[in-house]
């Protein structure tokens, strides 16, 4: 039987990881005829089956003063308290509103209980379910008590109440072992693990006319060889390694690639790197004022790109973080068919790494038998293809969207059955 889903959360546009995943889940669900609705603060969905609601986005002025006031203290002000309740019960009036205009019978909640970024609206869900009693899913991406920042709180009685919530009708969903038995632990409550996936039945994009020179147009010779690191400037990123490794392989073709910018974090961490790059010879590129979500001009009349339009122009990619809740960015190197560089982060270690996949692993550090292995999947053709198909098998078996399927059948099944 079909039903009308409506997916919830801060933001759904772009390409992060919430953003990309839940696109994934509907496209899924819509091939069992389910058809699904938007609620968010931000959202590049389709306005027929979107209902923007900007006091949702995290970053929205209110919200905004409500997380300058909450986080690293350790009491919290009654007039926060207030303003707390207040813009909670308004989001709860907007997801009453989202329900009847949708006819919406199952509802699906993006990280919006699981990182406290929008305290008010993990609120407002929860005493939204309380009231409405419909059954639902809460997909878990990072829980709070991942992140150091929010270690420090004064809003503890919250964070109890809904992040995330215990509800008989709500189901969980986490996507790594470590986080299923830490919500286990913590709330005591049971959860589905269903990772980030991707198509693998469909190919890659191949290159079309809008890419055709794409090399040239980003400054890049055609013997350069493309080393890209596909993350945000940041430090659990660990992109020191990656220019560590480009000197160890000391080639003057080899270009280190990055493709986004520092963000909201501060610009310390690329300031670092940029020294770090030109005291070890090694010619970084951040691109990110090329690289966006969609394509089109930038104010300067050049072609914008999107990742995905980068990706086959690359001979190797490197991901060295230090911490990961999945790591999507390994797989789109996987269904590229492109080489990459890992760095043993626990999720990885515990959850991708006993799949069986052939990459070089580095285990915090850089060793000589790593970086010839680098060097052999960039001049050995052969290895490469050999290597690059097997990880691509491997992938197919256990992060295709058959996986999802499987787990998405399962959980609206049981949804379907209460309702019986």
């Amino acid at each position: 039987m079909s039903e009308n889903i409506g997916f919830v959360s801060t933001r759904f546009a772009g390409t992060d990881g919430v953003s990309l995943e839940s696109a994934k889940w509907a496209k899924v669900l819509w091939d069992y005829e389910h058809r699904s609705f938007w609620y968010a603060g931000r959202l590049d969905r389709s306005p027929d089956v979107s209902f923007c609601v900007p006091e949702a986005h995290f970053g929205h002025p209110e919200n905004v003063w409500i997380n300058e006031r909450i986080w690293g203290k350790s009491f919290r002000d009654p007039i926060v308290s207030r303003r707390i309740r207040d813009m909670a019960e308004y989001l709860k009036t907007t997801l009453y509103e989202f329900v009847n205009r949708f006819d919406l019978r199952i509802m699906v909640f993006q990280n919006a209980l699981t990182i406290p970024m929008h305290v008010p609206l993990g609120v407002a869900i929860t005493e939204f379910l309380a009231e409405t009693r419909i059954p639902s899913i809460a997909h878990h991406h990072d829980f709070y008590w991942e992140r150091i920042r929010f270690s420090v709180n004064g809003v503890p009685d919250l964070l109890d109440m809904a992040f995330p919530p215990r509800d008989d009708l709500l189901q969980h969903v986490v996507i790594n072992q470590a986080a299923r038995e830490e919500l286990s632990w913590r709330r005591g409550l049971s959860s589905e693990l269903i990772p980030n996936v991707f198509d693998f039945q469909t190919p890659a994009p191949e290159p079309d006319d809008y890419t055709k020179g794409l090399r040239a147009d980003l400054g890049f010779a055609e013997d350069d060889i493309l080393i890209l690191q596909p993350t945000r400037i940041v430090p659990r990123k660990g992109i020191e390694h990656s220019i560590t490794l480009l000197e160890a392989l000391d080639d003057p073709r080899m270009k280190l690639v990055i493709s986004h910018a520092a963000g909201d974090e501060g610009y310390e961490y690329q300031h670092m790197l940029q020294e770090l790059a030109h005291d070890s010879n090694v010619d970084m590129r951040i691109i990110d004022d090329r690289i966006g979500e969609i394509r089109q001009k930038n104010s300067s009349g050049q072609k914008m790109y999107t990742l995905w339009d980068l990706y086959p122009f690359v001979d190797f990619v490197t991901y060295p973080s230090l911490y990961e809740g999945f790591g999507n960015a390994f797989l789109e190197a996987i269904y590229f068919r492109l080489p990459i560089l890992i760095n043993r982060y626990s999720i990885f270690a515990r959850d991708i790494e006993p799949k069986g996949f052939r990459v070089p692993l580095m285990d915090g550090y850089l060793t000589k038998h790593v970086i010839d292995d680098v060097q052999r999947l960039l001049e050995d053709e052969n290895y490469r293809r050999v290597t690059v198909e097997h990880n691509y098998a491997v992938a197919h078996r256990f992060y295709s969207y058959d996986v999802l399927r499987r787990s998405l059948r399962t959980l609206i099944t049981n949804i379907q059955g209460l309702e019986t």
